[in-house]
């Protein structure tokens, strides 16, 4: 068998034969499947023994009543699939190009980047695509990647979570995330001069679910400093919720600082003056391998990179 990665190329393999080789899986019978494709059976025969002896290997096992693909024509018929898919998103691409990068293109996101990086990217790809329809998921890291995984996602901004298995996927690194303590607007510890960890361990504080990263991070800091963990905690991650709880009580929060200054700039919160040495491990792009990247897509990523650049 040729093992030059085109052997394709040098012997001018046609579409019409992995037609044959997908038309033969299906049916399983020569004759049906030179029906299928318009294709008198000699012709159909002398296709499959053209593309057997190219490889050197047996497709089909010939039966008295049907064939049936041996192992390497399993290999064949799958790669058929792929290709022809693949070039019919080809065609799906050059359509949508051609009306103006119209299409649907769905991403997922943490909460850092989708304050600042993501808007601003979706922005700068609208101005080039106003008929490109952008879907986006903010999520854990650990939820997107499931759903990058199952296809229904072209990309996320996110982290890879030490326990899940990074084989097949593709990361980029885009950018870190520290995280600050906020309040809301008045609070007592806003006007202290120099606040330390230890006034901040006795205060009532809302975090994220016990399990989440940036709460192990946030007891971690406490703990290091000789410190018990906060006992007074309500645990949720909802924004709309944490907003309220903290204009009702003095309870503090503790959120990434591109998140908790864009609340702030809105007079929502008020971030306190200290700074935490709590910090969130680094987020990137992430693909699947070998996934083909609609026009759209490749377009939002571009506008994604091209951010990160300018905010770093």
């Amino acid at each position: 068998m040729d093992t030059n990665p085109n052997w394709f190329l040098r012997a001018r393999l046609k579409t019409r034969q992995l037609l044959l080789l997908i038309a033969l899986d299906e049916q399983r019978n020569i004759h049906r499947a030179s029906e299928e494709l318009h294709m008198t059976q000699p012709a159909a025969s002398k296709q499959l023994k053209d593309l057997e002896e190219m490889l050197g290997v047996q497709l089909f096992e010939r039966l008295p009543r049907g064939m049936e693909p041996t192992i390497y024509g399993e290999t064949m018929i799958r790669h058929a699939r792929m290709a022809l898919t693949s070039l019919s998103l080809a065609h799906e691409d050059i359509v949508a190009i051609k009306a103006g990068l119209a299409g649907q293109v769905d991403i997922g996101t943490i909460m850092t980047p989708g304050i600042e990086l993501l808007p601003k990217a979706i922005t700068r790809t609208k101005q080039q695509a106003p008929r490109l329809r952008i879907g986006v998921e903010m999520e854990q890291s650990n939820i997107l990647l499931e759903q990058l995984q199952r296809g229904r996602l072209d990309f996320m901004i996110g982290r890879i979570p030490e326990r899940h298995s990074s084989e097949g996927l593709s990361y980029e690194e885009l950018g870190d995330e520290p995280a600050c303590a906020v309040v809301r607007a008045g609070h007592p510890l806003l006007s202290a001069r120099k606040l330390s960890l230890r006034e901040l361990a006795s205060q009532p504080w809302i975090l994220p679910p016990q399990g989440s990263i940036l709460r192990a991070r946030c007891e971690l800091m406490f703990r290091r400093a000789g410190l018990e963990v906060p006992i007074n905690v309500i645990d949720t991650t909802a924004v709309l919720l944490i907003t309220p709880l903290l204009q009702q009580t003095d309870a503090l929060n503790v959120m990434p600082v591109a998140v908790a200054k864009y609340y702030e700039s809105q007079g929502v919160l008020n971030i306190l003056p200290i700074e935490l040495p709590c910090r969130m491990d680094a987020y990137g792009i992430i693909t699947v391998e070998g996934h083909i990247m609609s026009p759209g897509a490749s377009l939002l990523l571009k506008s994604v990179r091209e951010v990160a650049r300018e905010l770093n």
